[in-house]
């Protein structure tokens, strides 16, 4: 594959894996490359200025950790989203051109068929089927005044015990020499 370079990508065409979305709803193609910031400017004008209803994130191979990224920014900024979560393989095709082909022949081209994992997932105001699969509801609201501190009635975090001495690291301990050699003490650390 050293005499090989990458030339074309191309990604299959799926239809989204949700049934009855209106046929207008935004689908938010994340890539690779994408620039998070880009994608959440867009997606924030539709829900909030245009008052979509509906949103789909997907993305595939590299791209679903930013999918998913864009997901939770989202639900956090908007608050009340149901979500329903579809993660499914594509398949890409890859055209390599051979770089050093044969004088008296044509350059020689592969085709490789990968299957990457890919994440499709809806965001909706509107409630969603609670009994399908990957359905997430949606977080509870947090009052003024209270708490906001990160942890959910999921996930508790337990407040750290308050520190004790005999935890603490010593930092110095002073020896007395009985030698009548040494000036009579010695300084030494421990771990």
């Amino acid at each position: 594959m050293e005499n090989f370079r990458k030339v074309r990508t191309s990604e299959e065409e799926m239809p989204l894996p949700f049934p009855d979305l209106p046929p207008d709803v935004v689908e938010m193609k994340v890539k690779e490359g994408s620039k998070i910031r880009n994608l959440m400017n867009f997606a924030m004008a539709q829900m909030e200025l245009k008052g979509r209803r509906q949103i789909v994130f997907s993305g595939c191979g590299r791209a679903v950790t930013k999918t998913i990224t864009c997901v939770e920014i989202m639900k956090r900024k908007l608050g009340g989203l149901h979500q329903v979560t579809k993660v499914r393989y594509k398949t890409v095709l890859e055209v390599w051109e051979n770089q050093d082909p044969p004088p008296d022949g044509p350059a020689q081209n592969l085709t490789v068929h990968k299957n990457v994992p890919s994440i499709c997932i809806l965001l909706s105001r509107d409630p969603l089927d609670p009994n399908q699969t990957g359905y997430q509801p949606p977080e509870p609201r947090h009052e003024a005044g209270e708490d906001t501190s990160g942890s959910s009635s999921k996930g508790l975090k337990r407040p750290l015990p308050p520190p004790c001495e005999e935890l603490l690291p010593k930092k110095l301990q002073v020896q007395v020499s009985d030698s009548p050699r040494g000036s009579g003490t010695t300084a030494g650390q421990l771990d």
